[in-house]
This record gives structure tokens, sequence and C-alpha cells, in this order.
């Protein structure tokens, strides 16, 4: 059976937030887990849901999953062991609601210092800024540490308290009745969030969130060769890490707006090449438009169309050996039309004339009348 859609999966849409993927993962986690749900297929079910937040919660995966489907993780591009830290929780946290007790303390894990989140954006290039490379700056919104506050959220130092409930901990015990009967749990604590600190009066620049949205403008280099949904990694250019962690990552998709002249077969290049009736009769040099300036082709006598030929190291350079591939020239032998009058003599000329001869083509073709 072939596997769904990762995205119809958790019931999100392409385009969901990071958010939006946790709360939909931790939803359908406590929906079909084969401890809670006794359906004959909720293991399966629930399996499939893991699979699909271990992928779509890290951005890297995520990214490779949109451009490749299913075939990424077959292949390897995922790499390293499953996980779930995403999003800096685990699924230590669904059983813990469920068993009373994860492997780590959450408060712990509150306090550690992450990795801050990722931007992924688009850009379009023209097919030249494709070949040649080129550079171009960007405006992204990156929220960083907040400089009223250092990141604290608070009005003033007198205002950050420990945190009654946890007496600074992180962690509260709970009392719950679960499918092995009554058990004590430890867990987050729901009043300071697991950092075992209150604010008694939030930032005014901030409101308490410790960062602020600041428009930045950022230079990207974008590399020759660079094909459709490529990636650019920029690392540290992501929004801000958490309690000291490094900033998240800048993650560049390219758009290449298509050429007139050239249509690209990963590194080769194909163009169509008109020529006339006598060109392609009597033989030419021509010039051929190239993403490198002209190059010359020489037509042999009796070129006939749609004939192609090769001029090698003026495709496009590859991502990684910077090799050029080729360009094709398919010949197109274009029938005149609007004759002159002495255009129209020397063509009927021509007719009378016995061009048939040693063409295997005509002599089938009058074998059939014959016939």
């Amino acid at each position: 059976m072939s596997k769904r859609d990762y995205y119809d999966v958790l019931g999100v849409d392409k385009n969901a937030s990071d958010q939006d993927i946790k709360s939909a993962y931790r939803k359908l986690a406590r929906k079909f887990h084969p401890d809670v749900n006794k359906d004959a297929d909720a293991e399966t079910k629930f399996k499939e849901v893991r699979e699909a937040y271990e992928v779509l919660s890290d951005s890297n995966k995520r990214a490779q999953y949109d451009r490749f489907g299913h075939q990424a993780n077959q292949q390897g591009g995922f790499g390293g062991q499953g996980g779930f830290e995403g999003f800096g929780f685990d699924i230590n946290d669904i059983f813990s609601e469920f068993f009373g007790g994860g492997a780590r303390r959450r408060g712990q894990q509150q306090n550690a210092p992450r990795k801050g989140q990722d931007i992924h954006k688009r850009m379009r290039v023209d097919f030249a800024e494709a070949v040649h490379g080129g550079k171009k700056t960007i405006r992204t919104t990156v929220y960083e540490e907040c400089t009223n506050c250092h990141g604290s959220g608070a009005h003033s130092k007198d205002d950050i308290k420990t945190c009654s409930e946890c007496q600074g901990s992180g962690t509260v015990t709970v009392e719950q009745q679960s499918l092995f009967g009554r058990t004590r749990t430890q867990t987050t604590c729901p009043h300071c969030g697991g950092s075992g600190k209150t604010v008694a009066k939030k930032c005014d620049t901030c409101g308490g969130d410790g960062a602020v949205g600041k428009e930045k403008k950022v230079n990207v280099n974008i590399p020759p060769g660079v094909d459709n949904d490529n990636q650019l990694r920029m690392p540290g250019f992501g929004h801000k890490g958490i309690n000291g962690g490094p900033p998240g990552d800048l993650y560049i998709v390219f758009e290449v707006t298509p050429s007139d002249t050239f249509e690209r077969h990963g590194d080769d290049l194909v163009m169509e090449m008109p020529i006339t009736v006598a060109q392609a009769a009597l033989g030419d040099e021509l010039d051929v438009p190239t993403p490198y300036g002209k190059g010359k082709l020489k037509l042999p006598a009796g070129t006939q169309s749609h004939k192609t030929f090769r001029i090698r190291g003026k495709g496009m350079p590859n991502l990684r050996s910077k090799r050029k591939g080729d360009l094709h020239v398919l010949i197109k032998v274009v029938t005149p039309t609007n004759l002159t009058k002495q255009q129209a003599d020397l063509f009927e000329a021509l007719k009378k004339t016995d061009l048939t001869q040693d063409e295997t083509i005509w002599q089938k073709v009058k074998s059939k009348f014959k016939s």
C-alpha cells in the first residue's frame, strides 16, 4: 500500500505553520495511541501520525519531502535517526499524560538552550541569473532578543519573580487516574511554563515575549546552475535562539523564470534554430545564440529538418561539479512565403530539376504509386 501524504495524515495544508503541525500531532497522537484506543488499526494509525510528524516537524526534512515526496526518505535523503525535537517536545510528553512518567523532566527541557526557528523564503531569478549566478537582496522579518529587557520579557529585573507554584523548579507533581490506576506525574508547571520564573510587569517594548520582530535585508549569493526548487541554506539568519541557543537558519527556495530561447533538461539546453531551404541544401556556417554569447555551428549540405547538433560546454553549469552541460541545436527548415518574382522563378526552375536521385524515401513513395 502506498503511503498517504504526510500533510493529509496530520490534517493540515502545505502552508501550515510549525504550531499548526505541532497541535495536529498532539491531538492525533492522543487519539490513536494503542494503550488508549482499542481499535484494531489504532497502532497503525499512531505510527503513521508519528512518522508524518517526524518529517514535517524538521525544517530540513520537510523541505526535502516537499520536493521529493516519500522518495526522499527511501533514498536516505533525511538521514539520521528518527526524533521528535522539531518543536522542543518529544513523545515522552504524550506518554507522560497517559501513564504518569516521561523519561525526562520537561522543566529541564524548557530551560535548556534551543536553536531558533528556521525561515523559508522563495526567490525568483531570471534565466541569465540561473546560468551565471549573481547577487540579490531580500527582506525578511526576524525575531531577535528585545534590547530593552534583554530577552527576559520583564519591565525591570525587580519584576522577575520565582514561580510560587513550582518554587523555581519548573515542574509540578500531579496526581491523576490512568489506565493503570492512580499515578503521580511530574509535568511542566502550568503557571510559569517550565521556566521557574514569572513576570510581575511585562516589558513595554516586547509585551513580555522577550523578542521583537525586525525587518532585515539579507544579501543572497545565487549559485550558477540553480534550478527550480533548489534550496540554499544560510546558517544563522533565522529567528533568535531560546535560552541562549543558536539562531535558526534561512532557507532560500529558488524559482527560475523560463527562457524564451532555451529549454532546460538537467544540465543540458535545447534550442530550435530556423534555417532556409538553401542553407539546408547547400550547408552553411551559422551563428548560434548561447547563454555565453554567439557560438559557431558548421551546417553540412543536405541537412534535414529536425536534425540535432551538439555544441559541447554551452549548457548549464552543474551546481556541484561546476562542469557545463551541452547545448543541443534542433534544426528547423523554414519554407519561404511571399516570394518575389525573381525568387519564384528560381524555385520554378529548381522544380524542373530532378532532385530525387539517390533519395531512398522518394523511391519508396514512387513505388507506392506504381503499385
